[in-house]
């Protein structure tokens, strides 16, 4: 029994990673720069979308966006608001989103008029690591209000992805959270990771995040 499990457990990861290249291979035919925005429930996902957006336009870049959450539009009306192209995933249960999911939300949006397309995944740490969704950037972002262990509590989000962000770096004196501690972190576990350091509430370190997206 135990034997089956596991296979069943590679299968699922062999059909979503076939579906992650083939969603891979119609965004670079679209011209599409693919982002997958990984963090737990209130890193600021939405907040950094929300910023980046009107800096990308104000450069010619079109933006398009996936919201993903367990239940619910809020996120997805956030996004809406800012007049791009966006398309709201639900996944009803599962605490990540998949290829599969991504593949039908991106067949309602128009893949010609965008330039970077955000997959905004599920909040949560652990779930999300394994499934790949086809995108070329995996972006990983973490708040000062989790604590400054919570890098080392989860090391395989920050091993699988190529640009961290401590976010709410305003709040560290607050709650006690030691920002040198959070990036050594980061660099610990995927030394040639991009760590920014930002308050999204002003906008505070976002020109770093752009050119790290944009390179």
């Amino acid at each position: 029994m135990h034997h089956v499990d596991v296979r069943l457990e590679k299968d699922i990861f062999d059909v979503n990673n076939r579906i992650a290249e083939e969603n891979a291979a119609r965004f670079r035919a679209h011209g599409i720069r693919a982002i997958d925005l990984l963090g737990a429930i209130g890193s600021g996902k939405t907040a950094l979308i929300e910023r980046i957006v009107p800096v990308l336009s104000a450069r010619g870049l079109r933006s398009g966006a996936i919201a993903g959450d367990v239940f619910g539009d809020d996120d997805y009306k956030r996004i809406k608001a800012l007049g791009i192209p966006v398309e709201n995933a639900n996944t009803g249960k599962e605490c990540h989103l998949d290829a599969h999911l991504v593949e039908h939300a991106s067949e309602h949006l128009p893949l010609d008029q965008i330039d970077l397309l955000f997959i905004e995944n599920v909040g949560n740490m652990v779930c999300p690591t394994d499934f790949l969704l086809g995108a070329e950037i995996r972006v990983v972002i973490v708040s000062t209000t989790e604590g400054d262990d919570v890098v080392n509590k989860h090391p395989m989000m920050f091993r699988g992805c190529n640009i961290g962000i401590i976010n709410k770096v305003d709040l560290a004196p607050l709650v006690g959270a030691d920002l040198e501690r959070m990036e050594a972190d980061m660099h610990r576990y995927n030394p040639g990771m991009k760590v920014f350091r930002t308050n999204l509430k002003t906008g505070e370190g976002l020109a770093g995040v752009v050119t790290a997206l944009l390179g």
